[in-house]
């Protein structure tokens, strides 16, 4: 079987799908919450839900990515940079959020409701961080002269074992790391790592365009 994407460009992906899912956002909140309130069990249940809205994502994109491949390519560019911009100023802000002084109790970090799977689901399937990845971070990586349906399969499985990896490992931690990122020598660390790390992303990207 021949891998429907080439090397340089799928390693990039997985650069940057690595970046992204260590970043806390919606879905790392709330597989903290759900490993705090639920134990491991319902930090596996709550990654199980939102890797599931992933695939309603992705089933979205490559019906949306035929389409437009046939009839306007060049939608493609532009998505191209906006993935840029949108991966940049996710590193800047990482950057900021970790030099403030003072830090709120997120928000995310409570319950999950009766079933932590269907909760999951719908963080994800609503979460902007999923719409802007699959709008404008994922179309520079598919590759036009290729059927677009093989290609989409192979994202998937990379976002679903790094996503997966990282959604259980915070659950998993919960509390330690959520107690952890109230302290501010870890979270100023851990914020210069990550965008220090989506910058350099979004400077990659800049040579794919």
């Amino acid at each position: 079987m021949i891998w429907p994407i080439s090397t340089d460009k799928y390693m990039a992906f997985l650069a940057i799908m690595t970046a992204m899912a260590m970043m806390p956002g919606p879905a790392v909140l709330f597989a903290i919450a759900a490993g705090m309130k639920r134990g491991p069990r319902g930090a596996i249940l709550a990654t199980l839900g939102m890797n599931l809205a992933a695939l309603v994502w992705f089933i979205g994109s490559a019906l949306g990515l035929v389409v437009v491949a046939s009839t306007a390519p060049w939608i493609f560019k532009i998505a191209g940079w906006l993935g840029v911009l949108y991966i940049a100023w996710l590193g800047i802000d990482a950057l900021r959020g970790a030099f403030k002084k003072h830090v709120a109790a997120p928000r995310a970090l409570k319950e999950p409701g009766i079933s932590v799977f269907r909760d999951g689901f719908i963080v994800q399937v609503t979460n902007p961080k999923a719409l802007l990845f699959f709008t404008a971070v994922l179309p520079p990586f598919v590759e036009l002269n290729h059927p677009v349906w093989p290609q989409m399969g192979a994202f998937a499985i990379g976002l679903f074992c790094l996503d997966g990896f990282f959604m259980t490992s915070y659950g998993m931690l919960g509390a330690a790391f959520a107690h952890k990122m109230n302290e501010p020598a870890f979270r100023r660390g851990f914020g210069i790592l990550v965008g220090t790390i989506l910058l350099l992303v979004a400077a990659m990207m800049t040579q794919r365009l």
